[in-house]
């Protein structure tokens, strides 16, 4: 590691960089080593922490070791896998920087974008986000995360930001307000924009996967889709009531034919039977559209658990 100041067990720094891991031995040390050379550059009050999500190679003593070298560099060790939502953004409330930097530790998400990061943030920008250019993927990967996409700028509270995974710099004053929402499963890089604070983006090309492979596929991709998009967007679920106003209407329209059909002397009978499956289905969505405004309410009211549990800490100094 690089040279460590004598004031590297300060309890506050100034930026705090927090790295999610899970399987990654070979490329922990080579992003800390290259997110130290990036901050050195423009800030001596700095930390590192790696947050492991329940690894089974050897990342846990790789981290440890790295620890007993660099008192700069902190670890959490949960308990089991909490999941791509709730460990990320309980190793940013874990934090005790200024500022917080969120990034992945496979080198997907650029460490040379962090000193520009911290530029923006001493300017008096409180979320400065990385957009991904040039996302390349298989033809229906693309399909779901555009459909994502468009479903929650339809249905969203807020509209997400397209190719913003998350990467970027937050204010202690967003981060504290995240932590007031208690969201059971955090959609963090949402929620960063339901907070209103301004947002700063800067565009940069994603460079392949450092070494190693993914822990992703297809089928957790799509849950941290769903999740996010459920997260985002509590309009989903008054989407029943929607459909049940729109069956109200075909009920109506149904009963409207058969009452002509009755005065014209045709039959009656299919726009009745159509009227009558429209109007149970209409009373269908109806009781599950208010079902789930009670949920809403419910949730609401009562979101209050731990993102994860920890198994240990290792390099947090007291009142950390």
């Amino acid at each position: 590691m690089a040279n460590v100041p004598d004031d590297a067990e300060m309890v506050a720094p100034e930026i705090s960089v927090v790295i999610p891991c899970r399987n990654e031995e070979e490329n922990a040390p080579r992003i800390a080593q290259a997110v130290i050379e990036q901050l050195e550059s423009v800030t001596r009050s700095f930390d590192i922490i790696f947050i492991d999500n329940e690894s089974t190679d050897r990342t846990v003593e790789v981290v440890t070791a790295m620890c007993a070298r660099d008192p700069r560099i902190r670890l959490i060790v949960n308990s089991r896998n909490f999941g791509q939502m709730r460990s990320p953004t309980h190793g940013i409330f874990s934090a005790r920087g200024e500022a917080v930097v969120g990034m992945c530790a496979d080198f997907q998400d650029s460490p040379e974008l962090l000193p520009e990061f911290v530029r923006l943030w001493r300017a008096g920008t409180p979320i400065v986000l990385g957009i991904r250019e040039g996302e390349k993927s298989g033809p229906l990967l693309s399909f779901f995360r555009n459909l994502s996409y468009k479903l929650q700028h339809r249905f969203g509270d807020y509209k997400a930001i397209p190719n913003a995974t998350g990467f970027g710099l937050y204010d202690r004053k967003v981060v504290n307000a995240i932590r007031t929402m208690n969201e059971p499963e955090p959609f963090f890089r949402g929620l960063l924009v339901e907070t209103g604070f301004e947002i700063k983006t800067i565009p940069y090309r994603r460079p392949p996967r450092a070494r190693g492979s993914s822990n992703n596929n297809f089928f957790t991709l799509l849950d941290f889709a769903l999740n996010g998009l459920a997260g985002s967007s509590k309009n989903l679920l008054r989407a029943p009531l929607y459909i049940a106003f729109l069956l109200g209407l075909l009920t109506a329209f149904c009963l409207g034919g058969a009452l002509f059909a009755a005065f014209a002397g045709r039959s009656v009978q299919l726009w009745l039977l159509a009227a009558a499956l429209e109007g149970q289905f209409c009373l269908l969505f109806l009781f599950v559209g208010l079902i789930g405004v009670q949920i809403k309410l419910i949730s609401e009211r009562t979101r209050n658990q731990a993102l994860v549990l920890e198994k240990e800490r290792v390099n947090f100094p007291d009142g950390y």
